[in-house]
């Protein structure tokens, strides 16, 4: 099925931004067109023939990597060998590399991180070059370098069996503007799953960034930094979120292994027997080309109040690895250009940070091609409150600190577990995010 649509975004301020971001998408089922000039400079030639590249991302999200350094192989003589490391313990690998002194000469990385942080090279001229149109305000600078250009802008969200709604005769809202309430949702996941014999109404990433939307959605503000930059006991619709959510994971609304013993949710969503999944826009590559035996569909998160978590991709950065540091900074040049950079956009299928480009993403599902349409609406309707998990950890990096492991998934195992009640849940969080920034 070849279906093609086409939603152009005007200016306008996302409000979790402090400055408006344009990004002008053309999206549409096939065909692919770039037009942009280099930005940056490209150096001498260092005489490195190969360099590393590291990255965590599903195979569909890896193969725009793979596809430019074949380019860039051509072009330059470089070759540049990709090694994509599994999401858990990839920052933990990064940091035995550094205390190794045997760091990529390149990566895209979850976070920076303050052990390798001074090993880092300044990417300030491709993040500024005028032709490659980088918003400014997504970049992380530190005494005038800038330490990484994120690949790509994520926003969480919800996935659904839409054969298992159709199946069942329940409607799925199409508007984030008149989207559903939590509750609602549920109620109508329970409806499905009675209906169609389904196993579960949902599976959710354990994962702290994706529960922040839960908590928002219920008028929680979450774990937030105070003004003495540490974590402040959150206020009591943040607990009231967090014990609710736990009691979802009963077996029957959610299954307990995703959040205690972490079964994946994204393997369980694809078997056809979970009616929804939470998760986020980076699922939606992988999904278009992965799954086929039903139809799945991007719907509006769930309120009363409208809010995701917003961040940034991957950070690529370059790391100042004697004779290979030139040519990695070469590849990060090379990536940010912007017809370069049109390319790697649009197999990743990646909400870009550049402004004025022109992306035709390869999916041939109408399916693929909505969420993207549905994402770019959800980030402009998107509370402020949904950016400050990144904000948070922007502003303890500027500070020499970071959080190496978050424990909300840890203890939120164990509450839904029964090992320990809610207020020793909370109490455990903040404690321990807290012990981790002196």
């Amino acid at each position: 099925m070849t279906t093609s649509a086409t939603a152009r975004t005007r200016l306008t301020r996302w409000r979790w931004l402090p400055v408006a971001v344009a990004v002008a998408i053309a999206l549409t089922g096939c065909g692919s067109s770039s037009d942009g000039s280099s930005g940056g400079s490209s150096g001498g030639d260092s005489g490195a023939k190969s360099i590393t590249f590291w990255l965590s991302a599903s195979a569909a999200q890896a193969q725009g990597y793979h596809d430019l350094a074949k380019e860039f192989q051509a072009k330059e003589g470089v070759t540049v060998e990709i090694v994509n490391v599994p999401y858990d313990g990839y920052q933990d690998k990064l940091r035995q590399a550094a205390q190794a002194n045997s760091l990529p000469d390149t990566a895209s990385v979850p976070s920076l991180d303050t052990i390798w942080i001074n090993q880092l090279q300044d990417l300030s001229a491709t993040a500024n070059a005028p032709a490659n149109k980088i918003n400014k305000d997504l970049l992380t600078v530190k005494d005038g370098k800038v330490l990484c250009i994120p690949s790509d802008l994520t926003a969480a969200g919800l996935f659904v069996n839409k054969t298992l709604f159709d199946k069942a005769k329940v409607k799925i809202p199409a508007d984030p503007n008149q989207t559903w309430t939590w509750d609602e949702f549920l109620a109508a996941a329970t409806k499905v799953r009675t209906a169609t014999g389904a196993k579960y109404d949902l599976v959710y990433d354990q994962s702290p960034a994706r529960i922040r939307p839960f908590i928002y959605a219920s008028g929680g503000k979450g774990f937030q930094l105070g003004p003495d930059n540490k974590f402040a006991t959150p206020d009591d619709a943040t607990v009231q979120a967090l014990s609710k959510f736990a009691s979802l994971n009963d077996d029957k609304v959610m299954p307990k292994s995703v959040w205690t013993s972490g079964a994946d949710p994204n393997a369980l969503f694809k078997s056809g027997q979970v009616v929804a999944y939470f998760s986020g826009v980076w699922q939606v590559a992988d999904f278009a080309e992965s799954i086929t035996s039903f139809d799945w569909a991007s719907a509006p998160t769930p309120g009363p109040i409208h809010a995701t978590d917003i961040n940034l991709g991957g950070k690529v950065v370059a790391f100042n690895n004697g004779d290979k540091a030139e040519a990695a900074k070469k590849w990060v040049d090379y990536l940010f250009q912007p017809a370069n950079y049109t390319k790697l956009a649009q197999v990743n299928g990646y909400l870009p940070v550049e402004s004025g480009l022109t992306l035709n993403y390869p999916f041939k599902k109408k399916a693929a091609l909505d969420a993207f349409q549905l994402y770019i609406k959800e980030m402009e309707l998107a509370d402020p409150i949904s950016s400050s998990g990144h904000q948070n950890g922007t502003k303890l990096l500027l500070a020499g600190k970071s959080i190496q492991e978050d424990p909300t998934k840890d203890e939120m195992a164990k509450l839904i577990n029964g090992q320990q009640d809610i207020k020793k849940t909370v109490d455990n969080i903040v404690s321990g995010l807290n012990q981790q920034i002196g």
